[in-house]
């Protein structure tokens, strides 16, 4: 997976980096985005325009945000591949450690 996103984006989901990506690979849960780690093509457009800082490449997640690296991969176990994040739209789940979470970010 080259790129994840990680707990800056808890209860925030800017969306800026949705419209940068260019291959929709960045999905929309109910408390956060994720990226697919098969659909990325690693190109990064999406890192800079986050205005919470929370996309990593996957090397560069800060330790203790690693649980995130892992909730990204989860979210698509039962989604699969879909091809787009877009003709899908907002997908009401998170993995059951966002789901954990308390509420934090910006509302």
């Amino acid at each position: 997976m080259p790129y994840t996103i990680a707990e800056p984006c808890v209860d925030v989901l800017d969306k800026a980096c949705i419209e940068e990506c260019p291959v929709d690979c960045i999905y929309e849960g109910g408390r956060m985005l994720y990226i697919h780690p098969d659909e990325c093509v690693d190109c990064g457009a999406c890192e800079p325009v986050c205005p919470v800082e929370a996309i990593f490449y996957e090397d560069d997640v800060p330790d203790q945000w690693n649980d995130y690296v892992s909730a990204n991969v989860d979210f698509f176990v039962e989604l699969g591949s879909p091809g787009g994040a877009a003709k899908l739209g907002k997908v009401d789940y998170d993995p059951p450690f966002i789901k954990a979470l308390p509420p934090m970010g910006e509302h």
